[in-house]
C-alpha cells in the first residue's frame, strides 16, 4: 500500500526531494499560486511553519498554474516573490499540474486518500461554489482541488489526511495541526 513517503518530487531549484525523510513530521501540503486572492495565505503557511517547524510540521509548498492562470512565473520567479513579498522558507517545490492527465502523483495519490470537503461558510466559501458550479455542475462529488491554496494535513505516522478548500478559516487547519503534533 502506497504512503505519502513514498513519493519523490522535484524541489524549486530541480533536486529530488524523497518524502521519506518526512516520516514523523506533520506534513502541510499545499498547492500555491502568487497572483491568487488567496496568495495572503503564504503569510499564514509562513507564520504556521515558524511556529510549529520545531515541534515537527513541514509546511511544503506546490505552485500551481491550473487556476486562471495564477502562477504564470518560473520555479525561479515564483521562489523570488514568495521570499520578497511573504517571507516564505518553507519549501517550494518545481510547478505542477495538480488535476488532470498530468497531475503529480503526490496529489494523485492524496486525492485519493481524501475526497472534496466542501467549501465551509461564509461570503468566500458562498462565492467559490458559485464560481465552481459555473466551472464543474459536479464538483461536490468529485476529488479534484477546486482551486488554488488547497491544504492536505498528513499525520506523523501518515495514516490520517485532512483536507482543507482555501476558504477555510487557517485557525481551522492551526487546530488540525495542533491536535496531529
Amino acid at each position: 500500500m502506497e504512503r505519502i513517503y513514498d513519493f519523490k518530487a522535484l524541489g524549486n531549484k530541480g533536486s529530488e526531494v524523497d518524502f521519506a525523510q518526512f516520516e514523523g513530521k506533520v506534513l502541510l501540503i499545499v498547492n500555491t499560486a502568487s497572483k491568487c486572492g488567496f496568495t495572503p495565505q503564504y503569510d499564514d503557511l509562513e507564520a504556521l511553519w515558524n511556529k510549529y517547524k520545531d515541534r515537527g510540521l513541514q509546511v511544503i509548498g506546490f505552485p500551481c498554474d491550473q487556476f486562471g492562470h495564477q502562477e504564470p512565473g518560473s520555479d525561479e520567479e515564483i521562489a523570488e516573490f514568495c521570499r520578497i513579498n511573504h517571507g516564505v522558507t518553507f519549501p517550494l517545490m518545481q510547478k505542477i499540474e495538480v488535476n488532470g492527465p498530468d497531475a503529480h502523483p503526490i496529489y494523485k495519490y492524496l486525492k485519493a486518500q481524501k475526497g472534496f470537503q466542501g467549501f465551509g461558510k461564509g461570503p468566500k466559501a458562498a462565492m467559490m461554489k458559485m464560481v465552481m458550479k459555473k466551472v464543474d455542475p459536479d464538483f461536490e462529488n468529485n476529488s479534484e482541488i477546486k482551486w488554488n491554496f488547497t491544504k492536505f494535513l498528513i499525520s506523523k505516522d501518515g495514516s490520517r489526511i485532512e483536507r482543507f478548500a482555501p476558504t477555510i478559516s487557517m485557525k481551522t487547519v492551526e487546530q488540525a495541526i495542533e491536535e496531529m503534533l
